[in-house]
């Protein structure tokens, strides 16, 4: 994509535009003309400025796969146990089994003297009282030997009180609780009147009117430290008073500065503050909707036009994405002027899709373009399913898109409507912005969209068809060309070899197209390989002429094996003849009128294609075109390092899937590709690939009503868990004590039943995630179990979910 946007993708060949020359700095932005030959689509999405801005702004936090991450908060911070009033109780309790012991140490009822000074103290004094109670003798006060150090004992008294209340009582549970709610800068403010206060209990003296007595930490120090020192000239020491004060004082406000985040906080602080210091800086926190990404890559001018067209109402959701992206694609190719350029000449309506659309006419479904999800229900809560996806919306993404999809449900399960139509008007959003390309096959009779939400219309049988489907996928390697066919005619077969129909098939591609210059059309193809032998005369005296040797010896081969026992030549015209019918003459090269289309212009531009299958009557040619657009699909995806992702959307995916077919989905998760098959049952496919599928895939959905074999597959697929049972038995109480057993008797008589006691047991037990009679039977109507696998491997648990939620 170059920095004009201008990309013609309206047939098969898709060629680029050349942009004209750019006007002196216009006062209005030139719209991009629309492609000749497509339908007409609004401008402009109905959104008002103030709903676009409010989308941008919107957060949009990590979260497992599948859940919808607008306006998506995690439980932790969105549901809040409430404290119980057990907890509040063993906060309460020892606090005030503490007071009651201070108090009573301050008192003198409980004796000092047995606890620290047993070994000095007379027999007198056993019970003489404490430091702040000492006992009076006739009149007199006697000293305790030691008195100085009943100071220091009263302080470590004190310090083992305030850890035994913060160890044994729930005070680290719940303030944690409390203060975790509270977000900066409320959270730090309340750790500092908390630190205050507790300073004021250390220090009163340094607090004007307060009243009470300081709490004995400063004094136990000093004392101590005249204990072990020996001299007061210390104490009286105006330097180690004051480091003494300080480091009291640091050691005081040290809980409270961890409780509130003190320095993360100040850290931030004076990030911000540097920043805003700096010349040309950007502003911290600055909404998304004023472009902050730009203005940090000093693309002020776009970001600056960006505002004023979102504020002004002139750019909708898909406006805003296709320019972050083209933002995105400058910044990795270090093209950051030619970006800046465009946006300034062109504003919103730069790298607008080729077709000119910048909305759908009608959205069915929930959309979040930054993130590039689609709403498809809600998770229901259960017993089974995580915390973080108790009531959370379900949501796909390209993520796990990535990574496949296979859907089964019976017809009336709702597949198309909810989870098929909503992924492919998802996929067209996504390839207005650039970021995606989708393939779209309906199933006969029911369109998938609007017809104005495609570039590309492909109705196979009808006259009134614009565009037809080139069966070679614009090959130019008739090995190639031959290895898409084949899987199309006889992949679904276990009589023919893959390999020997495209053998037999590149026998006949390689020497006509030398001859011809193109692949023949499926009714020249058709005569070739049933051996017609006029048409292979000609085509080998042509070889002949030409001198080709090669061609010579591969078409003498073809000559060789037609009508042998076991050639595939037999079989390939078989099944060409379900697309040599009269409705299809002007079809697959046939000659009509239409325009040719390829799916290898998906690796080049972000198209959005459907096509129509044939409606009633040519089911058998249907599942074979589904298989040659799936053929076609995971080749050209192969092809070229595409930047936007390609999905291919299956509704009706009976009779497609092939060994071949399912090695290739395999592979597309390394390649930025996805398919979605929809399925009414397992047994449409062969039984031998329900393995290889179910592995092959990601991502499984099992819609409610299916089968308890279908149920089997799924339940195999997901596997077993440990989980922890408990089993109660009731065992019958036999009394050995006459009055006991008549009490039993009594018992039994007036209730009818024995006296038992209950034995329970709690075991670790393996067990299916989901059952298949689960699956068949426990599934309500609009709900469907979906597991999700991401490209890098994170996955979700198979969960419920709601899809009428």
């Amino acid at each position: 994509m170059d920095s004009d946007g201008n990309l013609d993708a309206r047939g098969a060949h898709a060629d680029r535009v050349p942009p004209a020359a750019p006007p002196a700095r216009p006062l209005v932005p030139p719209r991009p003309s629309r492609a000749p030959g497509t339908p007409p689509v609004p401008k402009q999405a109905p959104r008002s400025a103030s709903t676009v801005v409010g989308w941008l702004d919107a957060a949009r936090p990590a979260a497992r796969p599948g859940i919808w991450r607008l306006g998506y908060r995690p439980p932790e911070q969105e549901v809040r146990e409430k404290i119980a009033p057990v907890t509040v109780a063993g906060m309460l309790a020892p606090l005030v089994l503490a007071i009651v012991v201070w108090s009573f140490w301050r008192r003198g009822v409980v004796p000092y003297q047995f606890v620290f000074l047993r070994m000095f103290t007379p027999d007198d004094w056993w019970w003489g009282g404490t430091v702040a109670a000492p006992k009076i003798f006739e009149d007199r006060v006697l000293e305790a030997p030691g008195r100085d150090a009943l100071v220091v004992h009263d302080g470590i008294f004190f310090v083992v009180l305030v850890v035994a209340v913060a160890l044994l009582g729930s005070w680290r549970a719940v303030v944690g609780r409390y203060m975790g709610r509270k977000p900066q800068p409320a959270r730090a403010l309340i750790a500092l009147a908390l630190a205050l206060v507790a300073l004021a209990l250390v220090f009163p003296d340094a607090f004007p009117g307060v009243g009470w007595s300081p709490v004995p930490v400063v004094a136990p120090l000093l004392s101590l430290t005249v204990l072990i020192t020996g001299s007061y000239e210390l104490m009286a020491s105006p330097l180690f008073t004051d480091a003494l004060y300080a480091v009291v004082t640091g050691l005081v406000v040290w809980p409270f500065a961890r409780l509130g985040d003190w320095w993360p906080y100040a850290r931030e602080w004076l990030a911000r503050r540097a920043a805003s210091a700096e010349p040309n800086a950007p502003m911290p926190d600055r909404p998304r909707s004023q472009w902050p990404d730009l203005r940090d890559a000093g693309q002020h001018e776009a970001a600056e036009l960006l505002t004023a067209e979102v504020a002004g109402g002139r750019m909708n959701d898909v406006d805003c994405t296709r320019v972050e992206h083209a933002f995105a694609l400058a910044r990795r190719g270090a093209g950051l002027d030619a970006f800046r350029d465009t946006v300034l000449r062109q504003g919103g309506e730069a790298w607008t899709h080729p077709s000119g659309a910048r909305d759908l006419p009608r959205r069915a479904a929930r959309h979040d373009l930054l993130a590039s999800q689609v709403r498809i229900g809600r998770w229901a809560a259960a017993e089974r399913a995580p915390q973080s996806y108790g009531d959370a919306e379900a949501a796909l993404d390209p993520g796990v898109l990535g990574t496949s999809l296979l859907a089964v449900g019976p017809s009336g399960s709702g597949k198309t409507r909810t989870l098929v139509e909503p992924v492919t008007e998802a996929l067209a959003l996504q390839a207005l912005t650039g970021r995606c390309a989708v393939v779209a096959v309906s199933a006969a009779g029911s369109p998938l969209g609007a017809d104005d939400s495609f570039d590309v219309i492909v109705r196979i049988g009808d006259p009134s068809s614009v565009h037809d489907l080139d069966p070679y996928a614009e090959s130019d390697d008739p090995d190639e060309a031959a290895a898409i066919l084949a899987e199309a005619l006889v992949g679904d077969l276990e009589t023919v070899g893959a390999q020997g129909a495209t053998t037999a098939l590149a026998q006949v591609l390689g020497p006509y197209r030398t001859v011809h210059g193109r692949f023949p059309a499926l009714p020249e193809l058709r005569e070739l390989l049933e051996g017609g032998e006029e048409a292979l005369t000609a085509l080998r005296e042509a070889l002949a002429a030409s001198g080709n040797g090669v061609m010579v010896r591969e078409l003498d081969a073809r000559m060789r094996q037609t009508g042998a026992p076991g050639d595939a030549g037999r079989i390939l015209a078989d099944r060409l003849g379900l697309l040599s019918r009269p409705v299809f003459a002007d079809f697959f090269g046939g000659g009509g009128s239409s325009r040719s289309f390829s799916l290898r212009a998906l690796a080049h531009h972000p198209l959005r294609v459907r096509i129509d299958l044939p409606d009633r009557g040519h089911e058998e040619a249907g599942r074979l075109i589904t298989r040659l657009v799936l053929a076609q699909f995971t080749s050209v995806v192969r092809e070229s390092r595409r930047a936007h992702f390609a999905c291919l959307v299956l509704d009706d995916a009976t009779g497609t899937v092939t060994a071949q077919s399912v090695r290739r989905i395999q592979g597309l998760r390394g390649q930025n590709a996805g398919v979605l098959l929809a399925l009414r049952t397992v047994a449409d496919v062969p039984e031998g690939l329900h393995g290889p599928l179910y592995g092959a895939v990601g991502c499984r959905m099992a819609f409610c009503g299916v089968t308890t074999w279908d149920g089997s597959r799924f339940a195999q697929a997901w596997g077993t868990e440990w989980v922890e049972t408990t089993e109660v038995a009731k065992h019958t109480v036999f009394a050995d004590q006459p009055m006991t057993r008549a009490f039993h008797a009594l018992r039994k008589l007036m209730t009818g039943k024995a006296v038992t006691t209950d034995a329970v047991t709690l075991r670790q037990v393996e067990r299916e995630r989901w059952s298949a009679s689960e699956l068949a039977h426990a599934v309500p109507p609009g709900h469907a179990v979906v597991s999700l696998t991401t490209v890098d491997g994170e996955h979700a648990p198979p969960l419920l979910v709601d899809l009428w939620g």
